[in-house]
């Protein structure tokens, strides 16, 4: 069986490590994903986010956790393979009042909902995290 939405795998993996308390987590590799991961660890929801070689490309994710309890609350998947979901640059979401960022690929690639409504581009709204 193949995997219809690799996306959709990641942001369960990460939610599941988090829940049981993994430090970290392997997740095989792909530009996206690879962008996703960045942006979490440039946003502060996770340690790091590095490629790793084991004869298959990987994608390591050090999980961060605030008094032993994780920094990721909830992260879900919006735009999904059957229904895709776009958004022009003045209905870019508010994730928990400012509090939480959507992850939106746009034409200028992968970003946070704040990145893309400073350069006034929309796109597809890829996922939430807080």
């Amino acid at each position: 069986m193949t995997m219809t939405d690799p996306i959709a795998d990641m942001l369960t993996r990460i939610r599941n490590a988090s829940m049981v308390k993994k430090a970290e987590l392997l997740i095989p590799y792909s530009k996206l994903k690879f962008a996703i991961a960045k942006i979490l660890e440039k946003e502060k929801y996770i340690i790091s986010a590095e490629k790793v070689d084991q004869g298959f490309r990987f994608i390591k994710i050090s999980l961060k956790y605030e008094d032993n309890k994780p920094v990721i609350s909830k992260i879900s998947r919006i735009s999904r393979v059957g229904q895709r979901i776009y958004v022009k640059k003045d209905e870019l979401p508010r994730v928990l009042n400012g509090y939480g960022l959507a992850i939106v690929s746009t034409s200028k690639g992968v970003m946070t909902n704040r990145e893309a409504s400073k350069l006034n581009l929309g796109g597809e709204v890829i996922c939430e995290v807080y």
